[in-house]
């Protein structure tokens, strides 16, 4: 292929050139042979230095005249026209329209795969375009809506004949709606600094049952508060892993159960190790989810019950953020659930080991 390559600009260089001193040599014998038969016309020629200004001054002008008749007949060839289509669709993707799709019609040869990767970029850069757009909607939105809460509950407090309960009240929803968008912002931060691959990622062996007893008992006021039956079955087993991370999938998930089963359901931890793998399983009978959301559950700002998520506080990042770091991990996420029967969530980490 590059020894074709070559040969096709080696023919090209040559064709040029050629091109080249034909048009000098047409132009300057139009010149001379014109103004020998001009002079003779009119009975008078000039002397000496005139004479040859007027002819390189008209050799020079033949010689424009021939090379752009020859650079027009040029510019017809396929590959030609190829290169501009080229040089025209770059030009259209640098000032931000992505619509561009190339049509490879002529027998250019290695050019076709230049023009499969011109398509595949501006593509790709078409879909990294529109997330950008719905990634600053969903900002939009999500900060929008608690602001115009603390601004409407704000207003209202100017009010003088408030209760006191109701002031309190009033109180007490500007304060939720300031630590949303105190975690809206924090689970951001997170997640940018998650994607730009410079955030801290150390990897280290700790014992996994530990880090999931310490959690679940973190976690007890939520799940008390719910009357929820909370069991576990933890193996020994250790990992090789970031915990401060770990940790936050583990609350995410742990959270989410909780925030989706019904006062006085159950939900089950089960850690057991599988080849070189640890399997973490967290099982609840909470509402469950259709195939539509698990198929979307991970995306930012994703939510499966808007109105449910929006009055528990969530932003929709939360299992992004999971997904993200299990990711980082060369882990696996997989999701089982039912409308009504509940879900289950198994988190696969690899670097096992028994204790």
């Amino acid at each position: 292929m590059r020894t074709e390559v070559r040969r096709k600009l080696w023919r090209r260089v040559a064709l040029g050139l050629s091109l080249m001193f034909s048009g000098l040599a047409i132009g300057w014998f139009l010149a001379y042979w014109g103004t020998a038969w001009a002079y003779l016309k009119i009975g008078w020629t000039p002397e000496g230095v005139a004479r040859e200004l007027v002819n390189n001054f008209l050799g020079f002008f033949f010689l424009f005249a021939v090379m752009s008749i020859i650079g027009r007949i040029y510019r017809r060839n396929p590959q030609v026209r190829f290169v501009e289509s080229l040089i025209a669709a770059l030009r259209q993707i640098a000032k931000g329209d992505f619509n561009v799709n190339l049509e490879n019609k002529e027998p250019v040869g290695p050019f076709n795969e230049l023009v499969d990767s011109i398509n595949d970029m501006a593509s790709q850069l078409g879909q990294m375009e529109k997330m950008r757009q719905e990634f600053v909607s969903n900002v939009s939105h999500e900060i929008q809506t608690p602001l115009a809460s603390i601004s409407g509950f704000a207003r209202a407090l100017r009010k003088e004949d408030l209760t006191p309960h109701e002031r309190n009240h009033y109180l007490d929803i500007i304060e939720t709606e300031s630590k949303r968008l105190a975690r809206l912002s924090d689970n951001l931060l997170k997640l940018t600094s998650l994607e730009s691959q410079h955030h801290p990622f150390e990897l280290r062996p700790y014992r996994l049952d530990r880090q999931l007893q310490n959690l679940i008992v973190v976690c007890e006021p939520q799940w008390a508060d719910k009357d929820i039956e909370m069991s576990a079955e933890l193996d020994k087993l250790s990992v090789t892993a970031d915990e401060e991370l770990m940790s936050q999938v583990w609350i995410n998930l742990i959270h989410n159960s909780i925030k989706f089963t019904p006062q006085g359901g159950a939900i089950h931890i089960r850690l057991r190790r599988n080849g070189e793998y640890a399997e973490v399983d967290i099982r609840d009978n909470g509402i469950g989810m259709n195939g539509e959301d698990q198929a979307h559950m991970f995306e930012r700002f994703y939510k499966a019950d808007k109105s449910r998520n929006r009055a528990a506080g969530g932003s929709g990042l939360g299992l992004a953020i999971v997904k993200k770091i299990v990711d980082m991990h060369g882990g696996a996420i997989r999701v089982v659930s039912r409308p009504g029967e509940g879900t289950t969530v198994t988190v696969a980490l690899p670097r096992a080991e028994n204790v």
